[in-house]
């Protein structure tokens, strides 16, 4: 989640250095004052980011144990997010009692994973078959330490406005839809084809902006930024730089809408025509229907959600809920992040912001595969099923530690040139390869 939502903060208080973070972890160590009383009144820190879907679930959990209260905090994305924990955990306080952790920067917290607990500690080894194994693996460091509980995973599928399709002759039923883009054989020569075809006709934009595309581009990859091995795998990747070509041409041609990331007019873009594409792994689901609802829309604006995506399988975020070792109430936040992200909990988390669990489980619960308040709003498409099968073969992509920075701050300006018609593909690279050498090769 996978990330999700606002406005950029400063880049230094994000990159604090690997050191002070060591330092930090190694001076966090906080003693927990529980004595075990299930009597105990606690209050209990929570900071997650984006859309979670965990608003009810904390009510309920606290109707359930009425000695145990829920302090909040919901950082509105993923990058944001990245920052606030990274100047706390330079400083050595400020730190929740649980902390969620995105999939982009979990490599930065693998780093100093003995400032986290180890999960084991309060019965992570009893639990461990809930989850599809390679959600487990990334939550494991190289001791073996389970340091955080998993919430969901980010399987891609395409959503689309069914009116704007129609407008333009394109199958607007998501079967045809599918079918139409190549089904299981789609690739992102046709989806930028189907997308000048679509912009000749109707002199409209294709997606919102080309960040989010090229993230799933990249996301979808073997190897991204990195190898499998760690190594940085940029400049003289082939592979991105044939997408990049293919998405900066894209740009060229008028298919992006420019818009800024995290805003779109305060949900106005999706409710205006402004673009008739989006991609959306499970957690953007409610992300849509946010702004459609903040732009004054409704199901009747037409969105729908297809099984299908360019390239095949990919997967964009999900994320994890760790418990720091500064917590004063160690057991009682391993317990609700246990609690958060079992069965019932990410089937509630689902229905409610479309993430879709990464519980084998939860994955095939009625209240996953049927239907909801968030299917009614993409016309009553079986997103459960559909997400389902379109996280069949993904594959965990290796995220180095500084992947996050790699995708906003390097390539971000470069997305916004070639969006902006300020730079050609070239260009643009050029300009990223500037970034990447003076933020990641040579910070």
């Amino acid at each position: 989640m996978k990330s999700r939502a606002l406005r950029r903060v400063a880049f230094v208080a994000a990159t604090a250095s690997t050191a002070a973070l060591v330092l930090a972890g190694c001076a966090g160590g906080g003693g927990d004052s529980s004595s075990g009383d299930s009597n105990e009144k606690v209050t209990l820190t929570v900071t997650t980011f984006g859309t979670m879907g965990f608003d009810k679930l904390y009510t309920q959990y606290e109707k359930e144990h009425p000695n145990v209260t829920i302090k909040a905090t919901n950082i509105d994305t993923g990058d944001n997010a990245l920052t606030d924990w990274q100047t706390k955990q330079a400083a050595g306080s400020g730190l929740p009692d649980v902390q969620a952790v995105e999939e982009g920067w979990l490599s930065k917290v693998m780093q100093v994973s003995s400032s986290f607990v180890d999960l084991r500690d309060y019965g992570a080894d009893k639990i461990k078959d809930r989850w599809v194994p390679w959600k487990l693996k990334q939550a494991t460091d190289k001791d073996g330490r389970i340091i955080g509980y998993g919430t969901d995973i980010g399987p891609e599928g395409l959503c689309y406005n069914s009116k704007l399709f129609a407008a333009a002759g394109l199958p607007t039923d998501r079967a045809a839809v599918a079918e139409y883009f190549g089904g299981a054989n789609a690739t992102w020569d046709k989806f930028f084809e189907i997308g000048k075809q679509y912009h000749d006709k109707t002199g409209k934009a294709w997606y919102d902006q080309s960040g989010f595309v090229w993230n799933s581009m990249v996301n979808q990859l073997p190897e991204g930024y990195y190898t499998s091995d760690g190594k940085l795998n940029v400049k003289d990747n082939a592979d991105l730089k044939a997408r990049w070509a293919l998405l900066a041409q894209g740009a060229a041609d008028g298919l992006s809408s420019n818009q800024t990331q995290w805003d779109w007019g305060k949900g106005k873009a999706f409710t205006d025509g402004s673009f008739a594409t989006f991609v959306c792994p499970g957690w953007m689901l409610g992300v849509v229907k946010g702004q459609v609802e903040a732009g004054g829309g409704s199901s009747a604006t037409g969105w729908d959600f297809a099984d299908v995506f360019p390239g095949g399988a990919a997967n964009w975020g999900g994320s994890f809920l760790t418990v720091p070792t500064t917590s004063q109430h160690k057991k009682q936040a391993a317990a609700l992040a246990q609690w958060l992200t079992d069965q019932k909990s990410q089937v509630a988390a689902f229905q409610a912001a479309g993430t879709f669990p990464s519980t084998t489980a939860a994955q095939a619960d009625p209240g996953v595969t049927g239907p909801s308040d968030l299917t009614k709003f993409f016309n009553d498409a079986p997103l459960g099923e559909i997400l389902a099968k379109r996280a069949v073969g993904v594959v965990a992509q290796y995220k180095g530690p500084d992947d996050s920075v790699i995708q906003s701050q390097v390539f971000g300006p470069a997305v916004k040139s070639i969006d902006g018609g300020k730079a050609n593909g070239q260009q643009a690279w050029d300009q990223a390869m500037k970034l990447l050498d003076q933020l990641v090769v040579n910070k």
